[in-house]
């Protein structure tokens, strides 16, 4: 009886010790834990006001967040006067953070999708003073927005703009293998032959590139126009696949990126896109 008797107390006393030490922990770590379940990192402040430096920079339009850790580690990143080299720094609202002379303020974050027309160059400013596709979202919003990838002038179709540096960086690094499906209309009629070579790939003068998916336009009976599929982010990379086999691309026309569509946006036009598609681009790129 004894011996059950020892056991139970040993058990009330390790149950009992355990309370003090659970006690004891919520005493030292349950302001810091506080202050890490407040804290998100989806680009919003958090209840206390707090927000990581990295995603406040990426946030402002400077760069993406691994980028923005490399010049807080640089020491070109200031909080109120103060050089910060710290990974993990966190930003209150009222702090003035500085990235060189310049004051960083933390911008609303925009997502623009363009069908973009031929005619205008992919790039935020040209000196040849030629067309950009700046001038077709430029009453998108207030902030400086930039477009994601690139469109050559004389293709059309998708293109998508942001301020939010971590995102865009995402969608072009080759290792997310974002989805981009052309419409390829070609002068000539194409060939089976040359539609396996594309499918089971072929080297170019800068590497090996293979389709994920190719297929002849389903409405089209002249096969002169083919649907593909490609994760690249080379340059003219579709335009260059054809030529290599003999083509001149006629038209070329991007109907898909990273799951968007053109659907309901008229050649020329924009809209921004929906909680529900900035939610998908953020999550399934993770």
């Amino acid at each position: 009886m004894q011996k059950f008797k020892n056991i139970i107390m040993t058990r009330n006393n390790r149950r009992e010790d355990n309370r003090k030490k659970s006690d004891l922990k919520k005493k030292y770590t349950g302001g810091v834990r506080k202050k890490v379940e407040k804290t998100n990192d989806k680009g919003k402040f958090s209840p206390d006001g707090m927000i990581r430096l990295n995603k406040f920079i990426a946030n402002a339009g400077i760069c993406s967040r691994r980028d923005a850790d490399q010049l807080i580690e640089s020491g070109v990143i200031r909080i109120n006067g103060k050089t910060v080299t710290e990974l993990g720094t966190k930003v209150a609202p009222g702090d003035k953070v500085q990235y060189g002379n310049q004051t960083l303020r933390r911008e609303k974050l925009y997502y623009v999708l363009l069908n973009k027309p031929k005619g205008f160059i992919t790039t935020t400013d040209d000196p040849g003073n030629r067309k950009t596709v700046m001038e077709l979202v430029k009453n998108a919003c207030k902030e400086r927005i930039y477009p994601v990838g690139r469109l050559d002038k004389n293709t059309t179709g998708l293109l998508l703009f942001t301020n939010d540096g971590d995102l865009a960086k995402r969608l072009t690094h080759p290792k997310h293998r974002i989805k981009k499906v052309y419409h390829v209309v070609l002068d000539k009629r194409v060939s089976k032959n040359d539609m396996l070579k594309i499918a089971e790939g072929f080297m170019l003068d800068d590497g090996f590139v293979k389709a994920d998916a190719i297929a002849f336009v389903t409405d089209s009976d002249n096969k002169k126009e083919v649907g593909i599929e490609l994760h690249s982010g080379r340059n003219r990379i579709v335009r260059r696949i054809f030529e290599s086999l003999g083509y001149r691309v006629e038209k070329l026309d991007r109907v898909a990126f990273a799951g968007l569509t053109k659907k309901d946006i008229p050649r020329g036009k924009w809209r921004y896109l929906t909680d529900k598609e900035i939610s998908f681009l953020k999550m399934s790129k993770k």
